[in-house]
């Protein structure tokens, strides 16, 4: 199987690329990969002409720009349109949800409260139009091993003294990014489709997060500074999915066990 991997560049599409046992042909956008073709999924001419050229049989779109609504919004239904009839799984996110008091399961109808969060649920509406068969994949925060996400370089830059804290009540599901790849790619063959929900299955704020970072690292995460208010609880469940799936989704607090010396 030929594998297309856009964001090839970013934590996910580069996890998701080291792991396929597949023949791979990993997408950028601005920062080259080796073995990589450039891609902007703004460009409707150029995505038709990169899928023709390189004629997969699959595809994982991983690739988004949070501050840019034509590539979050846009560009996975051009990505749709040139792949009507190849197996495609779209990463979307929790954020197509706003605040609630119940976890979210894949029944549940978005309802944004973000510009980000909605340019994902308008990209998942176009393809559920365009591509049917296709897979619409919601994850959380992506933590990785190599202080490499978002999550763990702000950590380490707080206690280092940077200036910023994090939110005690803002509630998500974070997963590893090893977990999140393999199960994309597990269901990437399968006949699953429409949304599946990959988050991590144990909920925890940003403070607890960047605590969890810090105590694995070996850094004091009571030098974390926390900030009260901006209650958001976004909670993925994840339980219909995990049962489909061979990929275990481990919990954050389990991933990030102190590293041993």
């Amino acid at each position: 199987m030929r594998l297309l991997v856009t964001g090839a560049a970013g934590l996910l599409g580069r996890e998701v690329v080291r792991l396929a046992e597949h023949d791979v042909v990993p997408t950028y956008h601005s920062t080259p990969v080796d073995g990589g073709v450039r891609l902007d999924v703004r460009d409707q001419a150029e995505v038709d002409a990169v899928i023709q050229r390189v004629r997969p049989d699959a595809i994982i779109h991983a690739a988004f720009k949070q501050s840019d609504w034509v590539t979050t919004a846009n560009g996975p239904a051009n990505l749709a349109l040139a792949a009507r009839d190849i197996r495609l799984v779209f990463v979307s996110t929790d954020a197509v949800f706003g605040s609630g008091p119940d976890p979210y399961d894949e029944d549940a109808a978005p309802c944004p409260t973000t510009p980000y969060g909605a340019a994902k649920a308008a990209a998942e509406t176009a393809i559920r139009a365009i591509h049917p068969n296709a897979v619409i994949a919601r994850t959380s925060l992506i933590v990785g091993s190599e202080g490499m996400s978002e999550s763990e370089r702000l950590a380490h830059a707080l206690v280092g003294g940077a200036s910023g804290a994090l939110f005690a009540e803002n509630i998500r599901c974070p997963v590893h990014v090893t977990d999140l790849a393999t199960a994309l790619l597990e269901l990437t063959p399968s006949d699953r489709t429409g949304v599946v929900h990959l988050g991590g299955p144990e909920a925890v704020s940003r403070l607890e997060l960047g605590r969890l970072i810090a105590v694995r690292d070996g850094l004091d995460p009571e030098a974390l500074p926390a900030l009260p208010g901006a209650i958001s609880h976004i909670r993925l469940d994840s339980t219909r999915t995990q049962q489909v799936l061979k990929t275990r989704l481990r919990p954050v607090s389990e991933f990030l066990r102190p590293l041993r010396t």
